[in-house]
């Protein structure tokens, strides 16, 4: 793609990156027949290649973006299934993040706009504060009829049971049971350790009986993803710093052999630090060694090994593989081989390559879109009429479980469980 930016824009350090990324870019349409916004919407400019051409022109004129760019840039899931069809590996993902930033900063959006993003971007990284609003939610619900589309699918979204916060996601060293064989960081999260506190217990359990000490850390928090794809750059970059900064000084400054991560879409991010602090002189080299040291929960228990495992009781899983998994982190086959090797039954779901709807904050910013997806993926997973639906990603999990009966699970629980760990409590009756 032939771009017309001038010497002065290009000494930007980003968007002489984007610059790169669009001229890698040669027409050929293949990402769309994977986009599922343009799957549901049939409409050029709400696919990736239509995105780039609204984003190439916005960044050359700088400056305020036209409104109708905005729209389709909105819509966008950041999936990232375009980066998997793309035969000119196209890196989707930093322009569209790019495009995001600079309509932040150069763009007024309407106040209910406004006032929406700055509360999502304030609230949902901070536990005590998210878990006051999940309250406040479940108070409001009998009001949901009266209010927007907006706040309806917020409101939608709040558990009717909130977990009280659990003792593991302190600050702490969890020794590892017999010959030490690791020892990683593991990152807890924001939303994560609110909606679900579960699913860090049974990493914490998983881990420790494969011999990893385990180390939540002081000062470590939201991995910065919730507010990166906001466009709220300075807010990610300080969340990202913090937990750089928390994690290297981990065993008086040597840092962990690993960091893990089981939330998808925070782990895509995570390993995305070395990038995002290229530019920064005091962190680049600390933001690339954690970038390297990242690790999806699934990729360390497969490094490590499950030794004996076996599932208590034969359950058929559904296993929805999260768009930042596999799109952002490209690891496909991997949980399910663990879980098959654990001895559950796994089947793919089809069209398993497309969104959920969830993608972090989509599905509160874009509910109709997000309802449509959501509706298509259950319709999927229907098919495959499992006994659970198992997945490695919180978002995910919300926005599935939200439209089903069917329990919905980290496959890390599934894990925990058939090495010796307790039953999900999720499963219920199930089996």
């Amino acid at each position: 793609m032939q771009t017309h930016f001038s010497l002065a824009q290009l000494a930007d350090p980003d968007t002489a990156a984007a610059e790169k990324i669009l001229r890698s870019c040669v027409h050929c349409g293949f990402c769309t027949a994977t986009c599922p916004t343009y799957a549901l919407l049939g409409d050029e400019l709400d696919s990736p290649r239509g995105r780039i051409y609204l984003m190439k022109d916005m960044l050359e004129r700088g400056g305020a973006p036209d409104p109708r760019v905005v729209t389709h840039v909105d819509r966008c899931l950041s999936c990232l299934s375009c980066m998997t069809t793309c035969p000119s590996s196209v890196h989707y993902m930093h322009l569209v993040d790019h495009a995001r930033a600079h309509i932040e900063t150069h763009f007024r959006r309407p106040l209910i706009d406004r006032l929406m993003r700055r509360v999502l971007g304030a609230v949902l990284p901070r536990p005590k504060l998210f878990r006051l609003a999940l309250v406040a939610a479940k108070l409001a619900k009998p009001l949901a009829p009266l209010m927007p589309s907006r706040l309806r699918a917020m409101l939608a979204l709040a558990p009717a049971r909130i977990p009280s916060p659990s003792p593991m996601d302190r600050p702490q060293v969890f020794p590892a049971e017999g010959r030490l064989r690791k020892r990683v960081a593991l990152l807890t999260g924001c939303a994560q350790q609110v909606l679900d506190p579960r699913i860090n217990e049974a990493t914490i359990r998983l881990l420790t009986r494969l011999g990893c000490e385990v180390a939540v850390a002081p000062g470590a928090g939201c991995c910065g993803a919730l507010t990166h794809h906001l466009g709220q750059r300075d807010a990610a970059h300080d969340a990202a710093s913090r937990n750089i900064r928390a994690w290297l000084a981990l065993w008086r400054g040597r840092g962990p052999d690993a960091i893990v991560v089981n939330a998808s879409g925070c782990g895509t991010t995570v390993k995305d630090y070395g990038f995002m602090f290229r530019e920064d002189r005091d962190l680049a080299a600390a933001a690339a060694r954690v970038s390297s040291l990242a690790r999806d929960v699934s990729e360390l228990v497969a490094e490590l090994g499950l030794g004996e495992a076996a599932a208590p009781e034969k359950l058929t899983l559904a296993y929805h593989s999260a768009c930042s998994l596999q799109h952002g982190q490209k690891i496909t086959t991997l949980p399910k081989t663990l879980l098959a090797k654990a001895g559950f039954v796994v089947r793919d779901v089809p069209e398993g390559h497309l969104c959920c709807g969830s993608a972090g904050t989509y599905n509160l910013l874009q509910p109709e879109i997000a309802g449509q997806l959501k509706a298509r993926k259950l319709a999927n997973i229907a098919r495959v009429a499992p006994d659970a639906i198992a997945a490695g990603n919180i978002g995910c999990m919300t926005q599935i479980a939200s439209g089903t009966g069917t329990p919905v699970l980290h496959t890390v629980e599934l894990l925990d469980w058939a090495t010796g760990g307790p039953r999900p409590e999720g499963l219920g009756a199930v089996g």
